[in-house]
């Protein structure tokens, strides 16, 4: 199997992703502690003296019945964030922050963590609707142990003992009063915590919750191979995908990979994806060949982004199959860069793929949607996404300037291979300076040599065969298994990769004339108001009606990329990237005529 490298062990180095990572930070850091903990105060009776300003709103506001819930991912975030980097300043404040639980936990009698009122599960016991408490629950227990587990903070492991401790009484009490209750609320998250929780301790309640949480009634209909998602709310379903991935990690048992790769069957293969990755129209899932009759606002909820992804790599963990980590490329460009607003990091709850759409985005501290959490998530898990462990393989899985410390002996970096002028440089008019993001150079430092293999993806979008070498003499594929491996004994070496890119097509099931562009694993989307409609001289061919535009840019990339203009058009017009699209009105998919 597989194994994730620990996170203090790869980092970002400057280029897209990090400006992305970097925003996110700065963001995490800017929350108020009292306004984050508003909600486990009010519960907890503890006098909090905010202004109405200065309090978060939207989902958090105290009138809400998910208030409470950002927190946990906020926890999750700050946490990977403070082992990736050694973010002493982050850790500071998430280490106050798990100070004042444990104090609201004794407050409230000493066991009960939440934002919300106990007698929301005395509702789910009754069959009474209330919005979601399981849920709201989920993402603070969440981020308790992604405290303990990566912050290494030991009272958030024993906030989450007590909490335990109150669960185990509930479900015990739910047996014999409403069986049906553990399995409301939209309950999914918790198998996954459980299971890490016991992974993490070894305490035998953990199990017991784990088999009682254990039994939804998704998991039969998988086994049944009956389609169990079509018109169902996804970001419910799709956590109980990642407590069956964590139930393999913890037993081994072949039953529970048997069910995650069934989900993966029925959500991925067995239905269509819009040209982004996005399976989904106003959080439901959307039924195979119907997805031209949903496009609209609301299609790719970006929970559901995240959390496929995270589906996606506990699925490569386990098979090593280059096809997840395919989709999680495609995923990362067109979900996690193009639902961030690359100027204040805010999220886009869904992202329109409809004619002429324009992006929606979250406010700071007045909307705290679901998406809100996911997102400031998102963008600290890069560089775990980089770089794999498989004996001694090191895998090298999305192409993202980063650095990957091995060991003391061994650091490797990878980079985007473009020539960077500084002020005082002479241009050189033959210098054949090269212009593309996939142009990549891997850079291998020891201290002696070493011998181990290095494993490069082979991208499924190429257009052609790569071009490999090390120190200027080329390697050669020599199998079909979608890598590149290339076993020596390294002493300061340069890998430099090039990946031929074209533009393609991605035209929908049931609306075949309608096509989106795309340049690699990238969606463009065209700076129009509504479909106007393309012609390509050449039969289909996109190249015949698009072409590229470059220009020197002093931003992440030193020239333009992936932007284009049509040709040929009655009027002519732009493309760009759809993560660069922030407030403009954009079109995605077109009728090629």
């Amino acid at each position: 199997m597989i194994q994730l490298i620990q996170p203090n062990k790869a980092r970002l180095l400057p280029g897209l992703f990090k400006e992305r990572a970097d925003i996110n930070r700065a963001y995490l850091m800017e929350l108020e502690t009292e306004s984050l903990l508003q909600n486990f105060y009010l519960e907890a009776a503890v006098r909090i003296d905010r202004n109405l300003e200065d309090m978060h709103l939207g989902w958090e506001s105290p009138a809400c019945q998910l208030r409470g819930h950002f927190l946990g991912h906020w926890m999750s975030a700050v946490a990977m964030l403070s082992a990736q980097n050694n973010d002493i300043e982050l850790k500071a404040k998430l280490d106050i922050v798990i100070d004042e639980l444990e104090r609201c936990q004794k407050l409230n009698g000493g066991e009960w963590i939440g934002s919300i009122p106990e007698k929301y599960f005395e509702k789910l016991a009754d069959d009474e609707y209330i919005w979601s408490p399981q849920y709201t629950m989920h993402k603070t227990l969440l981020g308790l142990y992604h405290s303990a587990l990566y912050a290494e903070n030991r009272k958030a492991a024993e906030i989450m003992s007590r909490a335990a401790d109150w669960y185990m009484r509930w479900t015990e009490k739910m047996q014999t009063v409403n069986p049906h209750a553990v399995y409301s609320g939209e309950e999914g998250g918790m198998l996954e915590v459980w299971a890490g929780m016991y992974r993490l301790t070894g305490e035998e309640k953990y199990l017991t919750l784990v088999e009682r949480y254990s039994h939804p009634s998704i998991f039969k209909k998988l086994e049944n191979g009956e389609d169990a998602l079509s018109d169902c709310h996804a970001n419910a379903s799709i956590p109980w995908a990642h407590g069956a991935a964590a139930m393999y990690e913890v037993t081994g048992d072949e039953k529970w990979l048997g069910l995650v790769k069934a989900f993966w069957k029925c959500a991925v293969e067995d239905r269509e994806s819009f040209c982004t990755g996005g399976q989904n129209s106003g959080e439901y899932w959307i039924a195979p060949k119907r997805l031209g009759a949903f496009i609209g606002e609301r299609t790719q909820e970006f929970c559901t982004v995240y959390n496929m992804v995270r589906l996606a790599d506990y699925l490569f963990l386990f098979t090593g199959e280059k096809r997840y980590a395919d989709y999680i490329e495609k995923n990362l460009y067109n979900g996690f860069l193009a639902q961030q607003n690359k100027f204040t990091g805010m999220p886009a709850y869904f992202l329109p793929l409809k004619a002429g759409s324009r992006k929606k985005w979250g406010s700071r501290k007045h909307d705290f949607w679901c998406c809100h959490g996911t997102m400031v998530q998102a963008h600290t898990i890069y560089p775990s996404l980089c770089w794999y462990e498989d004996g001694e393989r090191v895998i090298v899985s999305q192409y993202i300037n980063s650095r990957y410390d091995r060991s003391e002996n061994v650091t490797i970096t990878q980079n985007i291979d473009m020539k960077y002028y500084g002020s005082g440089a002479l241009f050189d008019e033959n210098d054949n300076s090269r212009m593309s993001r996939w142009y990549l150079k891997i850079g291998v430092r020891v201290k002696t040599p070493e011998e181990f293999t290095l494993s490069l993806r082979i991208p499924d979008w190429l257009s052609g065969e790569p071009v490999i070498s090390v120190d200027g003499e080329e390697i050669k594929l020599v199998d079909g298994s979608g890598y590149c491996d290339i076993r020596r004994v390294w002493s300061d070496n340069t890998v430099s990769v090039y990946f031929p890119v074209k533009l393609s097509t991605d035209a929908l099931p049931d609306f075949p004339e309608l096509t989106a562009f795309l340049e690699g694993p990238v969606v463009l989307a065209g700076l129009r108001g509504g479909d106007c409609g393309i012609t390509p001289k050449q039969g289909c061919a996109p190249e015949s009606a698009l072409v590229n535009v470059t220009e020197h840019t002093y931003s992440t990339f030193p020239w333009q990329q992936s932007t284009y203009r049509t040709v040929g058009q009655p009027e002519n017009f732009s493309f760009v990237p759809l993560y660069d699209i922030t407030d403009e009105e954009y079109t995605v998919y077109f009728t090629v005529k």
